[in-house]
């Protein structure tokens, strides 16, 4: 059902000029949204004019211009694109006859063409002329298919020239927005290119594909057989022939190219079918997969955790209601720094690469798409198993786009140096959140090693990186503890003449150099430095990724702060690197245990068993500050629960991730009523005063913001476990980029949690 607008339709006369579908169904839209004024049509078909006068769509008609333009304060030419220059001709005599203020719209799917006719009637593009184009059909034709929803959640082009009048614009966007339409603007020359890849062309193979088959002896046959992917795919060739001779014709030129472009991919496919070459039909095939799976995503506005911008489905809420236990058994999804690497190293390694473990969020789904559109044949991911066809160390093929990472800052700083070794150019783009994050400290030293690559202002995404650079071994003294920057450098260093050295001030996650090791690439360390000899090469090996601590961390101090807890991770990652949230704990008096301790893949794993009992405030090693770093959110809401104040210090690198989490934290507790004292590089947190009963609530509830940062919404999810009142937390949506199931789990072992969308209109899913 359409939503009532919320942009008023304030024109005085309507006049739409072409009453088939798209017209049509304008008026039909317009009428379900509100608009009480008065809509005339005009068709060379008087049975088309009675009609839409029958069905309510239009209150009067003609066949002749002149007898429907008088005082129309909007005109909307839905005619063929063909036909626009005698409509034009016709109605710039009578233009007058309209009312002073006038705009003129009109829908077709091609623009230069329209452009070039209205600068040939009236001598230019007039300033009260908007050119669109809504992005919605169907193969039906005619007023008798007029469809009030048919632009509803659809998109609109506007494509307005340097001087098209503002309010004119605002004016044509208002009569989208009233049927619900999404209302965008674009270059003419861009928006058809787009259109001739994206409507045009899939249009043309359709025709081409049914009349190629209708034309064979056997066509009865074949038709009689065709199941439904043949339905599917053709349905479109019913459309109109006559609009789309029109557009074939008028967008020329943007079709061929793209028709180029097709036949060059179609040329590909034939060749790896000739010779066999299964990797590459499956490069190809897994690549159009996912990328339809994207589409799709886009059309009905929902979250695909495997593609480009993941933000479509709007902002979500979450709901949390006080109290709670926390118990039972469960496993967390995998550690998302090994599934990052993972798919980088078996992408450059010779052979066949078994991934079990998976982590299936979208960061780590972002990299797998990335390899796929370097040409990587990529199996899965299926409930955590990846098959990885590896291209060797230097088989990777140029993208044909920017390669979009999403909100991943891993994998934009990794890829920045393994992309630096590369023969052709690159650019790393993400999402709003990354974008604001420094890539000057991975950038700087690449440089330094002979890499070209531009920022964007203050050392910012997008990364663009020039390839076939030769680069030499550096050594490197990271001036901040950085496992991305060490990875990002060893990377860098496969491809690199000679050796490559990072010393580091602080340990911090050796994954890279586990699994370089584990793909039998040669990595030395020495105390608090490792390096690389760049030119040998990587051989595929199974990975068994465990489950992500970071991600466990969350229900670790969730059973650490409730009375009555006890619960059990199953198979989580303790890499060394990574165990600075169970030290702390442990500092801080938890009741924590490892058990069933093992290596996969050579990765340290085990089970934590942890139990409630009441914790005490602590001054935070410095040296453990690197080791949980990620971890620090879901620690803070731990101290928040703790007897006496938890000071940390030597934690700036919370200022730069996904958002600043010293001060999204703080403002977070001060909403609570946590007491707390930020500082440029930590914080103090006061918990429960001596002598305080521990079973009670810690704080109160509140609104928290989590500013699209995963953590700090899952922080505060936990945090409600002992709040006295509702926990609402905004900007959640990002959750699935580091945790899939967060909400599932978290009911699962004791919670009461919502979702819901932040306008309202949800309900608790």
């Amino acid at each position: 059902m359409l939503r009532r607008a919320t942009h008023p339709v304030a024109e005085s006369r309507i006049l739409i000029v072409g009453l088939g579908l798209i017209g049509g169904s304008l008026a039909a839209g317009l009428r379900a949204a509100g608009y009480v004024g008065p809509i005339a049509g005009c068709d060379p078909d008087p049975d088309e004019i009675a009609l839409g006068i029958e069905m309510g769509v239009i209150d009067e008609g003609d066949t002749r211009l002149e007898a429907v333009i008088d005082s129309a304060s909007m005109i909307v030419l839905a005619v063929p694109v063909l036909a626009m220059e005698s409509v034009m001709g016709e109605l710039s005599p009578l233009l007058p006859r309209a009312t002073a203020d006038v705009v003129i719209t009109d829908v077709g799917s091609t623009k230069a063409a329209i452009r070039d006719v209205a600068r040939k009637v009236f001598g230019r593009v007039p300033a009260n002329l908007v050119l669109g184009h809504p992005i919605a059909g169907s193969e039906k034709s005619g007023v008798a298919a007029a469809n009030p929803e048919l632009y509803a959640r659809h998109k609109v082009i506007i494509t307005p020239e340097p001087d098209t009048d503002p309010v004119a614009m605002a004016r044509v966007r208002a009569i989208w927005q009233a049927c619900d339409a999404d209302v965008l603007e674009m270059d003419v020359a861009r928006h058809d290119e787009v259109l001739a890849r994206t409507s045009h062309l899939p249009h043309l193979l359709a025709f081409s594909l049914v009349d190629t088959l209708a034309r064979q002896d056997e066509r009865l046959e074949i038709f009689r057989y065709a199941a439904g992917g043949f339905r599917d795919f053709t349905r479109i060739a019913g459309s109109d022939p006559v609009m789309w001779r029109d557009i074939f014709v008028a967008n020329r030129d943007a079709v061929l190219a793209s028709l180029d472009d097709f036949e060059n991919g179609v040329a590909r496919l034939r060749q790896a079918v000739e010779s066999g070459d299964a990797d590459a039909m499956l490069a190809i095939f897994s690549r159009a997969s996912h990328a339809r799976h994207y589409f799709e995503s886009l059309l009905n506005q929902t979250s695909y955790q495997a593609e480009y911008h993941m933000q479509q489905h709007g902002k979500l809420r979450y709901r949390v209601t006080p109290g709670g236990g926390v118990n039972g058994r469960i496993r967390v999804p995998g550690d998302k720094s090994i599934s990052h690497r993972s798919i980088m190293l078996g992408a450059l390694a010779e052979g066949v690469t078994e991934v079990k473990g998976f982590l299936e969020g979208e960061d780590s789904l972002a990299t797998l798409q990335a390899f796929r559109e370097m040409g990587v044949a990529i199996e899965g991911p299926h409930q955590g198993r990846v098959t990885i066809h590896g291209v060797g160390m230097h088989g990777l093929k140029a993208p044909s786009g920017p390669l979009y990472v999403g909100n991943a800052g891993t994998a934009m700083r990794l890829f920045s140096g393994l992309l630096a070794g590369q023969a052709f150019d690159t650019e790393l783009t993400g999402d709003t959140s990354l974008t604001k994050r420094p890539m000057g400290r991975v950038a700087d030293p690449l440089r330094t090693m002979g890499a070209e690559i531009e920022t964007a202002e203050g050392g910012r995404p997008p990364l663009r990186i020039k390839g076939d650079r030769a680069l030499t071994g550096i050594t490197y003294d990271m001036p901040m503890a950085s496992a991305q920057v060490k990875s990002c450098l060893l990377l860098a260093g496969l491809y690199a003449k000679g050796e490559t050295r990072v010393r580091e001030p602080a340990p911090t996650r050796d994954h890279t150099e586990r699994m370089l090791t584990g793909f039998g690439y040669d990595v030395q360390r020495d105390g608090d430095t490792c390096w690389l000899t760049g030119g040998g090469k990587l051989t595929a090996a199974p990975i068994d990724v465990p489950s992500d601590i970071s991600s466990a961390t969350f229900f670790l101090v969730a059973a650490a702060i409730t009375p009555g807890s006890d619960l059990v991770l199953e198979h989580v990652g303790i890499n060394p690197t990574r165990v600075g949230v169970i030290n702390i704990l442990k500092l801080m008096g938890a009741d924590l245990t490892l058990s069933n301790e093992h290596e996969v893949g050579g990765e340290p794993v085990a089970d934590l068993h942890i139990r409630y009992t009441p914790l005490k405030g602590i001054d935070i090693p410095v040296d453990q500050v690197p080791l949980a770093i990620d971890e620090f959110p879901a620690l803070f809401v731990a101290a928040a629960n703790a007897e006496g104040t938890t000071r940390l210090r030597g934690a700036e690198e919370l200022r730069v991730k996904e958002s600043d989490r010293l001060q999204a934290m703080a403002d977070g507790l001060g909403e609570l009523g946590v007491e707390n004292t930020l500082f440029e590089d930590g914080i103090d947190i006061v918990g429960r005063r001596p002598g305080e009963a521990a079973e009670g609530p810690s704080y109160g509830g509140g609104h928290i913001d989590s500013l699209g940062d995963h953590r700090i919404a899952m922080a505060f999810a936990i945090a409600a476990l002992r709040a006295s009142g509702e926990i609402v937390i905004d900007d959640c949506a990002n959750v699935a980029t580091s945790f899939p199931g967060f909400i599932d789990l978290a009911r699962k072992v004791g919670l009461s949690l919502a979702e819901e969308a932040e306008d309202g209109d949800g309900e608790g899913a």
